[in-house]
C-alpha cells in the first residue's frame, strides 16, 4: 500500500485534480496493448505538466522507495507499462506541446506526451516529415516511441525511432534534470547517453523533452502490389528488389491467413488465393520514382510473381496501404486474444522464418497469421487465441519459445520494434548471453539503484 505520505506529497506538487487514486481511474493503468499479461492496479496514477513537476514527483519516488512507472497512449507491446509492484504510474498525456518546428535546423522539440501523428501534421506545414511510421502512429506517444524505439513500415528506408533521437531532457532516478543532445549534425561529446535512453523502456530515466530529426517531404510517391503463389519467390523478389539498387520506403508482406483475414475484414480487393503479397512503396523526386516503380514491377514479374498492379492514383494507393495497415484489426477480430509478436530476421531468412512459423502453428494446432516489414526483415506471427482457454494458451507460450529459437538461430533478433519489457525478458540470454544480461543488469544497477523506475522490465532484478 502507498505509504500516506506518499500521496499527500504528491497531491502537494501536482495539485489534487491530478492525483487520482479511485478504482475506476485506476483499472485503466493496470493493462497496456499487450496480450495475455497479468493486470496490477497501480496506487495512484498522477498527471505531470512540467519537467519540473516530473523532477519533484521523482524525489518523493526516490525518498520513499516508491516504484514508478512513466506510460503514455499505453499502445506497447511487451508489457512495458503494467505496474508489476504497484505504486504510481506516471501519465504523460498532459505533457503534449510541440515545443518548436525548426525548418532551418531540420529538426523539432515536443513533450513525450505528442502523438506520433500530431507531430507529422505540424512538420507538414514546413513541408517537412517525421519518418518513423508504426502501426498506431494515430494514437502512440513520442515519449513511449522513444522508449520502446519503435519502427514501423518505413524503416527500411527511413530507420527507425532511435536513428531520429538527436537529444532529450530526461529526469534520473534522483530528481536530477539533464539535457543531452542538441541540434548540432555532429556531437561526439562523452558517451552517447541520448542513444542509451533511446529503448531503454523507462528503466534508466524519465524523458521530459524530445529533440528529433525531421526529413524534407518526398515529392512523389508510386505504390506496388505483387501477388505470389509460392513464398519462396516473394522471398527472393525481396532480396532482388534491394541487389537492383532499390530502396523503397515501404516493403511489406502479408501471408495467406492474413490475407483472406483482411479482405473479409476490409474487402480492398486483395487476392484471397495467394501464398503471399508483397506491398512496395517508393518515393523521392518524381523522375527516380517513375524509374524505381517500372524497376519493381519488372523484378517482381521476374521473379514469379502472378499479378503485379501498380496503384494508379491515390485512392488506389490508400486502398493498398490502409489493408496493410488494417492486417492487426482484421486478425484480432477472428478471437478474444491476439497474441501479436516481433520477430526480426536477415531478410534473406523470411521465406525460413515463414516456413517455421507455419511448422509451429502446425505443430501445437493455432491459428497463425503473419505479416510485417519485409524489407527489414520484421515480421510480425500473431497468434490467435483465447486467454481464458488455459490448455491453449500453454500451447501458445510454447509455440513463442520456439518461434523466437528460431528467428536467434537464423540470425536475428528478439525485437525489431516492440521492445522487451516482461514479455521478453527471459528470452535476452538467447541472444546476448548471461554475461550480456549481467552487463545490462550493471547499467541499470548503476542508473537505478533503488530499482523504482519501471521496475521488472527489460532486465529483472526482483
Amino acid at each position: 500500500m502507498l505509504k500516506p505520505e506518499v500521496l499527500q506529497e504528491l497531491i502537494q506538487v501536482l495539485g489534487k485534480e491530478n492525483v487520482f487514486t479511485e478504482k475506476e481511474d485506476l483499472i485503466t493503468y493496470a493493462y497496456d496493448a499487450t496480450a495475455a499479461m497479468k493486470r496490477v492496479l497501480p496506487d495512484v496514477v498522477i498527471t505531470p505538466a512540467s519537467t519540473e513537476q516530473v523532477a519533484e514527483v521523482v524525489k518523493i519516488a526516490d525518498k520513499y522507495d516508491t516504484p514508478i512507472y512513466p506510460r503514455g497512449s499505453g499502445t506497447n507491446l511487451s508489457g512495458g507499462t503494467i505496474p508489476l509492484k504497484n505504486g504510481i504510474v506516471m501519465s504523460m498525456l498532459n505533457m503534449n506541446k510541440i515545443i518548436e518546428v525548426d525548418a532551418e535546423n531540420l529538426t523539432a522539440w515536443v513533450q513525450p506526451g505528442v502523438i506520433i501523428q500530431d507531430l507529422n501534421d505540424a512538420a507538414m506545414e514546413f513541408g517537412l516529415f517525421y519518418p518513423p511510421d508504426p502501426g498506431t502512429v494515430t494514437t502512440a506517444t513520442m515519449g513511449g516511441s522513444v522508449s520502446e524505439s519503435s519502427g514501423g513500415l518505413r524503416g527500411l528506408k527511413y530507420g527507425v525511432t532511435k536513428h531520429y533521437v538527436m537529444g532529450m531532457k530526461l529526469v534520473r532516478a534522483n530528481g536530477d534534470v539533464i539535457k543531452w543532445g542538441g541540434k548540432t549534425v555532429k556531437n561526439v561529446s562523452g558517451y552517447d547517453m541520448t542513444a542509451l535512453f533511446t529503448g531503454a523502456e523507462g528503466t534508466l530515466g524519465i524523458i521530459t523533452e524530445i529533440l528529433v530529426k525531421l526529413l524534407p517531404t518526398p515529392e512523389a510517391k508510386k505504390s506496388i502490389l505483387g501477388v505470389f503463389h509460392d513464398i519462396d519467390k516473394a522471398g527472393n523478389a525481396i532480396s532482388a528488389i534491394i541487389r537492383n539498387k532499390v530502396i523503397p520506403a515501404t516493403l511489406e508482406i502479408m501471408d495467406n491467413m492474413t490475407i483472406r483475414t483482411v479482405e473479409n475484414f476490409a474487402h480492398a480487393g486483395l487476392p484471397v488465393d495467394a501464398e503471399a503479397i508483397l506491398l512496395c512503396e517508393v518515393d523521392g523526386y518524381k523522375e527516380a520514382v517513375e524509374r524505381e516503380a517500372a524497376l519493381v514491377e519488372k523484378i517482381l514479374a521476374d521473379e514469379g510473381a502472378t499479378e503485379v498492379k501498380l496503384a494508379k492514383d491515390d485512392h488506389e494507393r490508400d486502398v493498398i496501404w490502409t489493408a496493410r495497415r488494417n492486417a492487426l484489426p482484421a486478425l484480432a477480430q477472428m478471437k478474444p486474444t491476439t497474441v501479436l509478436e516481433d520477430a526480426t530476421v536477415p531478410r534473406s531468412k523470411i521465406p525460413d522464418m515463414l516456413k517455421a512459423i507455419r511448422k509451429v502453428a502446425t505443430k501445437y494446432n493455432l491459428t497463425i497469421g503473419t505479416f510485417g516489414h519485409a524489407g527489414d526483415g520484421n515480421l510480425h506471427p500473431t497468434i490467435l487465441t483465447d486467454v481464458r482457454d488455459k490448455e491453449e494458451m500453454v500451447r501458445v507460450e510454447k509455440a513463442v519459445d520456439e518461434i523466437f529459437d528460431v528467428a536467434i538461430s537464423l540470425g536475428g533478433t528478439l525485437s525489431g520494434e516492440h521492445g522487451i519489457g516482461m514479455a521478453k525478458a527471459k528470452y535476452l540470454p538467447l541472444e546476448f548471453g548471461e554475461a550480456g544480461v549481467n552487463m545490462l543488469k550493471d547499467i541499470k544497477q548503476a542508473m537505478d539503484p533503488k530499482n523504482i523506475l519501471n521496475p521488472g522490465k527489460m532486465v529483472r532484478r526482483d
